[in-house]
């Protein structure tokens, strides 16, 4: 199936195909790209519901195809200088069988127009020996099949790097944010489609847990790949995100959120979804990344710092209440605009020091 382009591109010079656009992460970078002046190329399977306004919501030009398609994605990807690859299987299924092929057609595409792919990485790589602070040169000795998945693509990217493509990784904690998807936040902490009338808690009281506000996720990237020049062919970062020191940081930022400070807490029944998971390959795949919430597990961004200066970084209390707004828990507030409310880490102010502060794929 050839990829057929709905809509037309601005003609900025900057093109960008995003695999997973319709996603939480990709739909994130694919606004934040157009709001820069790219012209954004969407990839998705089935045209949209309902004609759009100028045929480019949110400055995306949508292509009908398939990330398993490899003329597809070449076919889209023609005279890109940058590919996001965002696009994982849904709720965990199939990454054994679908992942890595996606991967290679995002790889063929971006060798042939010399671009670079952006990944929007996860702490899934790494295994015990080198936590709790993880810097982007520690040894990637993963103990589950997901963390094994990861490092393979990360093998094929960074081999990619020195055969006519360039590779931008940048690994965050566990994503949320207004349009997030399946998360932890939002079907982990929360019970989807529900009222609020509880918080699970999935972590150890006292174990500090990481976690990456979308948003801020786009907007780092943005501010990398504006300083193109100087990344090489061949770039990794780590953001620090929040960290949440004692596991009941976004907890009470939640009650807070929606005004109930009394809102009772719950513990995460783990043995439920051991349970769940000899029937429910979901549950079977959110068993396997317990560990992530048995002990600290941190990205160290040190490294970005450096290199940017600072890292943008939205108030906990704010970026809770807009996701909370986002899955429809409380009424919009559209007069507040993600900039101005925007608060920045500086290089004086390793993440380390900051006490306040991954969608499941």
């Amino acid at each position: 199936m050839e990829a057929a382009i709905v809509g037309q591109a601005t003609g900025t010079g900057r093109t960008a195909l995003v695999l997973g656009a319709t996603g939480g992460v990709g739909g994130e970078m694919a606004r934040a790209l157009a709001a820069r002046g790219w012209s954004v190329r969407g990839l998705r399977r089935k045209p949209a519901a309902e004609p759009q306004p100028n045929g480019r919501p949110d400055g995306i030009d949508w292509i009908v195809g398939d990330a398993m398609n490899a003329a597809d994605v070449a076919a889209a990807a023609e005279d890109a200088a940058l590919i996001v690859h965002a696009v994982n299987p849904p709720a965990y299924r199939h990454w054994d069988r679908l992942v890595l092929p996606m991967l290679d057609n995002s790889i063929a595409a971006a060798r042939a127009n010399r671009a670079r792919i952006l990944l929007p990485g996860t702490v899934y790589n790494y295994g015990p020996d080198v936590f709790p602070l993880i810097p982007e040169t520690a040894a990637q000795n993963p103990t589950t099949r997901k963390g094994a998945i990861r490092v393979e693509m990360e093998r094929r990217l960074h081999l990619a790097a020195g055969q006519g493509a360039k590779l931008l990784i940048l690994r965050s904690g566990d994503f949320f944010g207004p349009r997030a998807g399946s998360s932890w936040f939002s079907q982990g902490l929360l019970s989807p489609g529900k009222p609020p009338t509880r918080i699970n808690q999935p972590g150890r009281p006292g174990i500090g847990h990481q976690w990456a506000y979308l948003p801020d996720v786009a907007e780092t990237a943005m501010r990398l790949l504006d300083r193109e020049a100087e990344l090489g062919d061949d770039a990794v970062f780590h953001m620090g995100g929040h960290w949440d020191a004692d596991g009941g940081g976004m907890v009470a930022a939640i009650a807070r959120a929606l005004g109930d400070p009394g809102l009772p807490v719950r513990r995460m029944p783990w043995w439920a979804v051991r349970l769940g998971g000899l029937a429910v390959s979901l549950l079977r795949e959110i068993s396997e990344m317990r560990y992530l919430w048995q002990r600290p597990v941190r990205l160290d961004n040190r490294r970005l710092l450096a290199f940017l200066g600072e890292e943008p970084h939205t108030p906990l209390d704010l970026a809770v209440r807009r996701t909370l707004e986002g899955l429809g828990h409380l009424p919009a507030q559209p007069a507040d605009g993600p900039e101005p409310d925007r608060t920045l880490f500086g290089s004086h102010r390793h993440q380390d020091q900051a006490s306040d502060q991954v969608g499941f794929g």
